[in-house]
């Protein structure tokens, strides 16, 4: 007589992720089956970290799946691009219709698309999940974002909901996202997101000790303070206790960290998305630059050398204008990735949940915050609500920080301190706001040197004109290239 099959999912990929996920699971009640590329790390893993556990080894993609309950569930925990290909590839001679494929890693979306749409013309069911929340959200209750066949949902939600972060409310950090990509989609956007946040968090410390003159304890005091307030958040948190935290020899380790920032794709990848859709996420874009232009540490010391800034400014905003200026470029980084996600929505045909997505990032991922309870009840408001600026909530509280937050960019420029996302925050909210802009001059720019046409205030919308400026050009409009 045979075993009755015991495992409940199988996950390949023993790095730090896919073990604290494992661990997860099984402190949950599942039966989970591990198997890593290099089967060694399979018995050690079994030997250490899961020693006691419900978990269960393989030392074989064919091992696995002969465990696995029908339908099958196998989470991929492997490196995004080729290694994932490879890993489907050697997967799927030991599948069978009705089996599901759970992609962790930071896949780019358009790869779930290919996979996606390869998969299911074999039977396979394909979903591309976004996790966040580092290495102790994945042992502890990370952010789920999983997107792709909608047949599989029922299949994987009640591990998914379990594992998840629990918002303050109870309610699971992790909800179906919609079809095909989307789920990778909006893990991207977080990570965009996320680069925002943390160079608005960069430029306001830099603030905090150049403008102000606070030392590192008195900022992580600041910090601390303003974490039990609106600006509630995780990476508030962690900025306080970076602060205050010294090394060996008793000095600020923070001062010993040499300033270089490092990336590993998701922002670039949202900002070429956003250009793809011609959506102007300005402080996400400054944010990913600011980071290249921290990477070209050389050039900098030279340059610091050659380049003067301005003299000595006798404008120094306060700490807590800084804070009301963090508050109000902060709305302006979600108000610009939830843009972008619901003009991905409308061109991949996703439908996504807004409120559901601020639902997912309440708890257990890294932009974690009290914000996003306050974005959750503006989608809840009004689901058709077509930017955060324009809810009741966010338009007063920038407006009770605007004047702190210009004051804050004038200051900043006044004394040679560079604000990068700070100051395209505020440039994107009075673009937002304005009715006209001068975008007319280029319009007219582009119909004199490419007879690209424009439309006239006085007609109706969808009416193009070109004009013979010089009275030496042609009458006839360019339809073939843009400029």
């Amino acid at each position: 007589m045979t075993e009755p099959l015991q495992g409940d999912i199988g996950v390949i990929g023993l790095a730090v992720m896919g073990q604290n996920l494992i661990l997860n699971m099984a402190d949950h009640g599942f039966h989970v089956v591990a198997f890593n590329r290099t089967v060694s790390k399979v018995d050690d893993f079994l030997q250490t970290a899961a020693k006691g556990t419900s978990v269960s080894g393989a030392h074989s993609v064919e091992e696995l799946s002969a465990q696995l309950k029908r339908p099958r569930r196998i989470m991929l925990m492997v490196k995004a691009g080729e290694p994932v290909d490879q890993t489907i590839e050697h997967l799927l001679p030991h599948l069978e219709s009705g089996d599901v494929i759970i992609d962790g890693g930071n896949s780019h979306f358009t790869d779930t698309e290919r996979r996606l749409r390869t998969l299911s013309n074999k039977g396979i069911l394909y979903v591309g999940a976004g996790v966040s929340g580092g290495e102790e959200g994945a042992r502890h209750g990370p952010s789920i974002m999983p997107g792709g066949s909608p047949e599989a949902w029922p299949h994987i939600k009640d591990i998914f909901q379990s594992i998840a972060a629990k918002a303050p409310d109870g309610q699971p950090c992790c909800e179906w996202v919609g079809s095909g990509g989307a789920g990778h989609y909006v893990k991207m956007v977080h990570n965009g997101i996320e680069y925002g946040d943390m160079q608005l968090i960069a430029e306001t410390y830099h603030l905090l000790r150049e403008a102000v003159g606070l030392s590192n304890e008195d900022m992580a005091a600041a910090f601390a303070e303003w974490n039990q307030g609106e600006l509630d958040s995780y990476l508030i948190q962690i900025t306080a206790d970076i602060l205050a935290y010294r090394d060996t020899d008793g000095q600020s380790l923070i001062d010993k960290i040499l300033d270089a920032a490092g990336q590993k794709g998701t922002g670039k990848w949202t900002v070429q998305s956003a250009a793809e859709l011609g959506q102007p996420v300005s402080l996400i874009t400054e944010a990913v630059f600011a980071r290249s232009l921290s990477a070209l540490k050389s050039d900098r010391a030279k340059a610091a050398r050659v380049l003067k800034g301005p003299a000595n400014s006798d404008s120094h905003p306060t700490g807590e204008a800084i804070g009301h200026a963090l508050y109000a470029a902060k709305i302006v980084s979600y108000a610009q990735g939830y843009m972008l996600m619901a003009a991905a929505s409308r061109e991949y045909g996703w439908d996504l949940n807004y409120g559901a997505i601020a639902q997912m990032w309440r708890g257990g991922c890294i932009i974690r915050s009290r914000f996003l309870g306050d974005i959750k009840s503006a989608f809840d408001k009004n689901p058709e609500l077509t930017n955060l600026l324009l809810d009741p909530f966010f338009a007063d509280a920038i407006d009770s920080r605007q004047l702190d937050w210009r004051d804050v960019v004038s200051s900043a420029i006044a004394n040679g301190l560079p604000v990068p996302a700070m100051s395209s925050a505020l440039t994107f909210y009075d673009g937002y706001r304005s009715e006209r802009l001068p975008a007319n001059l280029i319009q007219a720019q582009r119909d004199y040197f490419g007879a690209h046409t424009y439309e006239r205030v006085d007609k109706p919308r969808g009416e193009f004109f070109h004009t013979n400026w010089t009275g030496r050009g042609g009458d006839t409009s360019s339809g073939s290239y843009n400029a």
